[in-house]
């Protein structure tokens, strides 16, 4: 899979995507990591990539044209994705999608964003992080390259932990536990270490849809809400969901599990 990362900071970029599993996968061929510096294609002596915008206002906003022409030098592979925080909510969907592809672009925008002729005729898509304001878009590029990256084959060392994980299946992921089997009085549920496989993975579904619905009741919302089958593995283990208005609810504090 071949990445391109646009960006005037890419010390930052290559710094983040240089450590643990993802620089190994780049350094391992499985992942071709590009970082392109807009800069590069600044055509004065202070290598300017910004300017004031017009009809005034605090800030700067990135040129055109040093975007344009880093894009036709470099020939980037599509998707060509603005990180602004303008854009659609950045969700596990939208990295999987993105992994099962050949390839993508992310542009990382700074200061006051870039020039809207870029938005209008260049971009494919605009991506957020979040409901919030960065200084650049550097930080949210690091965040799609974890995400997607760690969904491409040979990246992780073992596939069955990107299957089973939060949001795979529309829920939180299970609590996990590991040794010592007691500490300061605090012991990990007797079913992980009852040797009963088939327990464990109704303990685990349980506990799954327990938090999610403690902690995001809209993600059981999204999936319709609890079904009968649900409901009754929670009761199996102690668990209890308060039925609400819209047939979710919350969770009330219960059991972790026997």
């Amino acid at each position: 899979m071949r990445i391109d990362v646009l960006t005037i900071l890419p010390d930052v970029v290559e710094g983040f995507a240089s450590a643990s599993l993802l620089g190994k996968a780049w350094r391992d061929g499985v992942l071709d990591l590009r970082i392109h510096d807009i800069r590069d294609a600044a055509t004065d002596s202070h290598r300017t990539v910004d300017d004031a915008p017009f009809g005034g206002g605090a800030g700067m906003v990135l040129k055109p044209e040093p975007i344009f022409d880093t894009v036709e030098r470099v020939d980037p592979p599509r998707p060509l994705i603005y990180l602004s925080p303008a854009g659609r909510t950045f969700r596990q969907g939208d990295a999987r999608r993105l992994a099962d592809g050949a390839g993508f672009t992310l542009l990382c925008g700074r200061y006051e964003g870039v020039d809207e002729r870029v938005r209008q005729h260049l971009v494919d898509e605009e991506l957020s992080i979040g409901d919030y304001v960065l200084a650049g878009g550097e930080v949210a590029a690091a965040v799609v390259l974890e995400a997607v990256c760690r969904l491409v084959p040979g990246v992780l060392g073992n596939r069955e932990s990107v299957a089973d994980e939060s949001f795979s299946s529309g829920l939180l992921e299970y609590p996990h536990y590991t040794r010592p089997a007691d500490y300061r009085g605090w012991s990990v549920p007797a079913v992980l270490r009852s040797g009963d496989h088939g327990r464990v993975e109704r303990w685990r579904r349980a506990q799954s849809l327990y938090r999610t619905a403690s902690v995001r009741p809209d993600l059981l919302a999204a999936r319709g809400g609890l079904t009968a089958e649900d409901r009754a593995l929670l009761a199996e283990f102690g668990l209890i969901v308060d039925n609400g208005s819209d047939g979710i609810g919350g969770a009330r504090n219960g059991p972790a599990g026997r």
